[in-house]
């Protein structure tokens, strides 16, 4: 074979590994000359002013350099103007250039762009590709450590990473700290900081490329690694440069310094772009108009308040200047950064959330569901806990989104239910109660959610709403008999004369000057007691409404509804008394239902008031009458109507052949008519009903009653340690179990002792058992006690946001947007204590000049 001299041409191969070993010469001496600069980068221009008391410099200054590409600075100063255009061009090989999916479209004031996640500078894994500048930050600020990880996962051989290897033992005893030294909790692995951020060449060991999980060797490694020329070297080189950087003696110093003054001027955008968000986000204003464009008619609330703040504020005023002179590519002002925005402060306020779920271990959940305005199904989750972090200790009913559910039957929402908490990282074991209203799909005891429940954890105990009972129990006793059906009809019909009629309306504003009229909702718990109070009160201003009415209007069906509405149900007494009646029934059931309805309303005190609502109607069916009879009478005689009960023909019933003529029949008096065919009637329904329809608290009140402070005094030790143990076996699943009996009894009996007599809250002893800490099973046992639900109030205010975000102006709103926009409105004092300067600080670094990637 001749040799290579022979021939004239080189052959391909030769070519290509010649060109390869060039390629790898030049990569070698690359990053020893020009270790300031990254070799991932994109093509920026910056043009600002800078004071000429920051740099005192004359002339012009061009820096070429080429890296894998070109790397031009040019800096032109004159008097206190300085002005620097930084452009910055890598080979496609080097993966700068952007990916096809970002897109940036720019048409006036409109940005439209899609782009990933921020970069965490401060993760190994994202070491390989920073540019300049956010390698410069990671010079200034070093690696970060987690100091809370002490060991890490096994690995096959049961050896894992400490921190102990993060300090170095001399031969003296002495010990020093390997600053340079990093580990990863993703990839659970080491890694040498200064060798990975500035290795030349080809990489020579795991520590500065992918990383080193050989912890059987893993201190002779690095000692190995530590002791080497090339890690000396690259150590020298990071303190050396984060010398420079700290004096601003960098080769780049002054793109550099344009670099962070950018960067703070972003940053102090970007500050002012969340108030204003978390502004409109916790009011329920709408953001955006017909147009996004400033200094435009109908630009929207989100436009109006830049334009506000920049009458005041400069940076915003700076801010406008630029984007109206098109300096920027990008403005931050569109709808697309608001989205981003909104949903990362969402995301932080649920992750507080769900960190404080999980620190109480135990939660319950609250559903309910109503269309929006879209007609989707809307079904809202809270979740119900104990917040241990909070001084002192409360129960918290937190909001953590608005789910759609197509199929609405019981099966369907449990595994819509069941995905999102899979979804949020809470366990269904550690469920512990659920909160329904009295829908049968929820409540159902074969096919409900509860049920469904149930069956995978029959340790999540289901209360129904005492709210809704309550209203059912309104309901049962408004349709007990006719007189009842008529009596509300009434009151209806009364509303609805004036309402129907602005004219009439008026007649009724110039007659009544107090309570205005409401009208009566089957679904809305305070409307009885309204719509009853305006009347109880102004009987006789309403009835001469009605008469004046009766005299001018046109038409005559409203003349003589007007008329007998005035004459004949307002003026007769029996109506009257049942005005009266049913007022201190309603009046006394909204006081019930308003306590019930508070966020830390728990079993003991929802109890207490159960109980006093059916003492109240039992005291009442015995003295009631009497006294609405007698408020009754001075009604009466104020609007000029006789105090009597109208005496109705007594209708006498054809005795039958086998009947004896001689039986006395039994006729009563118009007033103990009312009083057997309406009165008990009605208030012994009302007992029954709520003997029914909370029959639940009883059974709650066995499992839980004796943790209340009161009882817990009173039990003897035999009755105590039955209840323990009747508790544990409540709160068994398996064999697991969430207390022991035997130790919880001897901690209660020795908690009884230290318990000072004032204490009658479960919330105060709680707060006692969470100070001494020393009580581990009666903690656990209180907690699960407070979590279990009383009402589902919370689902329905959260609904009230529903309506106020999505109105029919705002029906085509996302439902990534509707939930981060309900949560930043409803956990409002969790968003003013979400600390974002450091969301802010990488929101800034990432962006300060490649803002033409984002919106």
């Amino acid at each position: 074979m001749p040799p290579k001299s022979f021939y004239k041409y080189k052959s391909g191969a030769m070519k290509l590994k010649k060109k390869k070993a060039e390629n790898e010469l030049i990569k070698s001496q690359a990053g020893a000359i020009f270790s300031y600069f990254s070799k991932q980068s994109t093509t920026s221009n910056v043009d600002a002013n800078v004071d000429g008391d920051g740099v005192n410099l004359d002339g012009d200054v061009d820096v070429d350099v080429n890296l894998d590409g070109d790397v031009d600075v040019d800096v032109n100063l004159d008097g206190d103007n300085v002005e620097a255009n930084v452009d910055v061009n890598i080979d496609e090989d080097d993966g700068a250039n952007m990916d096809e999916d970002d897109d940036v479209n720019l048409d006036g004031d409109n940005v439209e762009a899609n782009t990933g996640p921020n970069i965490d500078i401060f993760d190994p894994r994202m070491w390989d590709g920073l540019n300049p500048n956010m390698i410069n930050v990671l010079v200034e600020k070093g690696p970060k450590r987690d100091l809370t990880i002490k060991k890490g996962p096994r690995d096959k051989f049961g050896r894992r990473f400490s921190s102990t290897m993060y300090t170095r033992t001399l031969e003296n005893k002495a010990s020093c700290d390997r600053d340079w030294l990093v580990y990863s909790k993703e990839l659970d692995k080491i890694f040498c900081f200064c060798c990975k951020l500035f290795k030349d060449g080809i990489s020579k060991g795991c520590l500065d490329d992918e990383g080193y999980a050989d912890w059987k060797n893993a201190s002779a490694r690095l000692k190995e690694h530590e002791v080497s020329l090339e890690h000396m070297k690259n150590m020298k080189q990071w303190y050396e440069m984060r010398k420079r950087l700290n004096v601003d003696a960098t080769i780049d110093q002054v793109a550099y310094a344009q670099y962070k003054k950018e960067k703070e001027y972003w940053k102090q955008v970007i500050f002012r772009i969340i108030s204003l968000i978390k502004y409109l986000a916790k009011h329920g204003i709408a953001f955006r108009g017909t147009k996004e464009k400033l200094n435009e008619k109908s630009n929207g609330n989100f436009m109006g308040l830049v334009e506000t703040f920049g009458e005041y504020d400069p940076i915003i005023k700076e801010h406008i200047r630029r984007v109206k002179h098109d300096d920027l590519r990008v403005h931050y002002l569109g709808h697309n950064i608001q989205n981003e925005l909104i949903l990362l402060l969402a995301d932080e306020v649920r992750l507080e959330i769900i960190k404080n779920i999980k620190q109480a271990k135990y939660y319950s959940i609250i559903l309910d569901c109503t269309p929006d305005v879209s007609h989707q199904e809307q079904m809202t989750l809270i979740v119900r806990y104990v917040n241990v972090n909070s001084n002192p200790i409360k129960v918290e009913e937190s909001f953590l989104g608005f789910l759609i559910v197509n199929d609405t039957t019981g099966k369907g929402l449990f595994d819509v239910t069941l995905e999102e908490l899979e979804r949020l990282g809470l366990d269904v074991d550690d469920m512990r109660g659920q909160g329904y209203d009295n829908g049968s799909n929820m409540k159902g005891k074969h096919q409900g959610v509860q049920s469904r429940f149930s069956k995978i954890n029959p340790r999540a105990f289901y209360t129904p709403c005492g709210c809704h009972s309550l209203n059912l129990t309104l309901c049962d006793m408004a349709n007990t008999c006719t007189k009842c059906k008529t009596f509300f009809g009434i009151i209806q019909r009364i509303y609805t004369i004036f309402a129907n009629s602005t004219k009439r309306w008026q007649i009724l504003k110039d007659n009544v000057k107090g309570l205005t009229l409401k009208s009566l909702s089957t679904t809305r718990w305070e409307s009885r007691v309204e719509s009853v109070k305006a009347i109880r009160f102004q009987v006789a201003d309403i009835r001469e409404a009605l008469l004046q009415v009766g005299e001018n209007d046109d038409d005559p069906l409203i003349q003589s509804a007007a008329d007998s509405l005035a004459n004949t149900e307002l003026g007769d007494f029996s109506f009257l008394v049942s005005i009266v009646i049913w007022y201190e029934i309603l009046a006394k059931v909204n006081i019930v239902s308003k306590k019930l309805q508070s966020k830390d309303m728990i079993l003991d005190v929802a109890i207490k008031e159960v109980n006093k609502l059916i003492i109240f109607f039992k005291e009442f069916r015995e003295t009631g009458l009497a006294n609405s009879i007698k408020e009754a009478k001075e009604i009466a005689i104020k609007i000029g109507v006789d105090p009597l009960f109208p005496q109705r023909r007594q209708i006498r019933r054809k005795k039958q052949f086998d009947e004896s003529s001689s039986e006395p029949e039994v006729i009563l008096s118009a007033e103990e008519n009312f009083k057997v065919n309406y009165f008990l009637v009605l208030v012994d329904q009302a007992i029954v009903s709520l003997e029914a329809r909370f029959e639940q608290y009883k059974e709650y009140e066995k499992i839980f009653g004796f943790l209340f402070p009161k009882k817990l005094r009173e039990l003897e030790e035999t009755k105590l340690k039955s209840r323990c143990y009747f508790l544990q076996d409540a709160l068994k699943y398996g064999e697991n179990s969430d207390i022991d009996a035997d130790e919880l009894f001897l901690e209660l009996k020795l908690f009884e002792t230290f318990l000072p007599r004032h204490i009658t809250s479960p919330f105060d002893a709680l707060a006692h058992l969470q100070h001494d800490n020393f009580f581990p099973n009666a903690l656990i046992a209180y907690r699960i006690m407070l979590t279990v639900p009383v009402t589902v109030a919370s689902a329905e205010r959260s609904f009230s946001k529903l309506k106020l975000l999505k109105s029919y102006l705002r029906s085509t709103m996302t439902q990534e947007r509707l939930n981060g926009l309900a949560i930043l409105s409803i956990e409002d004092d969790i968003l003013e204590n979400v600390d974002y300067e450091v969301l802010v600080e990488k929101f800034a670094t990432k962006n300060a000049k490649r803002a033409s990637r984002f919106v």
